[in-house]
């Protein structure tokens, strides 16, 4: 076959250095809107992002080009830096060291993107660390508790 072919969908999770609960109403959309660029830049586009208080989930189509690692490092570096232009109260903003990325099916991609599209109904029953715990069973992640979070 002369031609590479691939669609890999994945559902990105990654949060703020200590889970803290930096990101306000003002900056999350345009964070999101910086992060679908960045993305495109590595052409690996964006289906759906959004934000809450302390992270991010994003889906989108890997480029077959790049390793996932060096999507999800280049995504965080740019808009960490792009945070930090954003005010004072973001100058020593920084993300987790680590991320989650879930591989999605054709068929999971409405339901993800609905997912993703309300984080602030799911996080007025669940926290962030209780949803990441969830994504990990579901998708039969083994993890040790302690190296989890930093």
């Amino acid at each position: 076959m002369p031609q590479s072919l691939t669609k890999n969908l994945v559902h990105l999770v990654f949060s703020t250095k200590n889970r803290e609960r930096v990101l306000t109403d003002t900056v999350r959309r345009p964070l999101c809107d910086y992060a679908a660029a960045v993305l495109l830049d590595l052409e690996s586009p964006a289906i759906a992002i959004n934000a809450w208080r302390d992270h991010v989930h994003i889906l989108f189509a890997l480029n077959k080009n790049l390793p996932l690692s060096q999507v999800v490092m280049e995504a965080k570096r740019a808009t960490s830096e792009w945070i930090k232009t954003q005010g004072t109260e973001f100058k020593g903003f920084h993300w987790q060291s680590g991320y989650g990325a879930f591989s999605i099916g054709l068929s999971g991609i409405d339901a993800t993107k609905s997912y993703i599209a309300n984080q602030a109904k799911h996080h007025r029953v669940k926290s962030f660390d209780e949803e990441f715990r969830s994504f990990l069973k579901r998708y039969q992640v083994e993890f040790d508790e302690r190296y989890v979070w930093d």
